[in-house]
């Protein structure tokens, strides 16, 4: 019989352990495999009229498109880390969501290979010009992610205890962890259920490729920033320290600007993903001056 005060970390651990997270990975890896393997079948099924599909979906002509499946799975089980670090470190948390929007701008980019039109014309054709949007924002951001993370372990290395207090934040940030897992799996479910009721109509065309990039990462985001919301006004009963509510606060802009992302396209959807990760970098950093200083004179005094 568990014990009610037991409850929490009981679901948690069987959530989110260490034992999940590996029993996880493995599924989802195997999926991927499988689902890239399955929409290559199916495009050459297609190509060889050995099925009939009334699409003209770019994600069902050309090989190179197949890689968009798996990479959906792994998307998958990036939001599952990003819940299964929630607990562990804010910093990673937030690195996690600079991840997944980085990943579903690579996964894009293998639909754009598939229709890229190679001619002198490169920059007067819209499609040539986003893949080269997007290749370039996925190198800026990898790189500003790098930097994330190095501002990240720089923060971790100062605090070498964990103060009671903290860990009663920590306690609360499982008990928001456990409660996303099946949330986030509900809003999967129903936007797979959606969208494939939606594709299978007689008298319904394949949704755009846009709404498809999106699908229920436009959901995702907008749960994010409410728990970004809920983490920086709990944050408050823990400490009041300026700088750590800036930083808190200045996460919840950079969600923020993710979410606004999805709602428009082109040029400024990429901007707005950079801008984000940028204005999320530059937090961080001013966050770990201000804790370098207070370190400082710590020592001094």
């Amino acid at each position: 019989m568990i014990k009610t005060k037991n409850i929490v970390p009981f679901i948690f651990d069987k959530l989110l352990s260490d034992n999940t997270r590996g029993k996880a990975e493995n599924i989802i890896l195997k999926l991927a495999i499988l689902s890239f393997f399955i929409h290559l079948a199916i495009i050459y099924f297609l190509k060889f009229d050995f099925i009939e599909f009334p699409s003209n979906s770019e994600l069902l002509k050309n090989p190179i498109s197949a890689a968009y499946t798996p990479f959906s799975f792994i998307l998958v089980y990036e939001v599952y880390l990003l819940i299964y670090y929630l607990p562990k470190s804010f910093t990673t948390y937030i690195t996690k969501q600079y991840e997944i929007i980085t990943l579903i701008i690579i996964r894009k980019l293998f639909k754009d290979l598939s229709a890229l039109e190679l001619t002198a014309d490169w920059f007067e054709i819209k499609g040539d010009l986003q893949f080269t949007y997007d290749l370039v924002a996925s190198l800026v951001l990898f790189y500003l992610i790098y930097l994330f993370q190095k501002q990240g372990k720089r923060k971790a290395s100062q605090e070498t205890s964990i103060k009671p207090v903290i860990e009663k934040f920590v306690q609360k940030k499982r008990l928001i962890a456990i409660i996303l897992v099946p949330l986030f799996f509900v809003i999967g479910l129903y936007t797979f259920i959606d969208w494939s009721s939606g594709i299978s109509a007689p008298s319904t065309k394949l949704p755009s490729f846009e709404s498809i990039n999106n699908l229920f990462f436009d959901q995702f985001f907008t749960v994010l920033i409410l728990v970004d919301v809920v983490l920086l006004l709990i944050s408050f009963f823990y400490t009041d320290q300026f700088h750590k509510i800036i930083r808190n606060s200045g996460f919840v802009i950079s969600t923020i600007l993710i979410r606004m992302s999805f709602g428009v396209s082109g040029l400024i959807s990429t901007i707005l993903i950079v801008a984000a990760v940028l204005f999320g970098l530059a937090i961080i950093t001013i966050h770990n001056k201000y804790e370098m200083d207070a370190f400082t004179n710590k020592k001094l005094n």
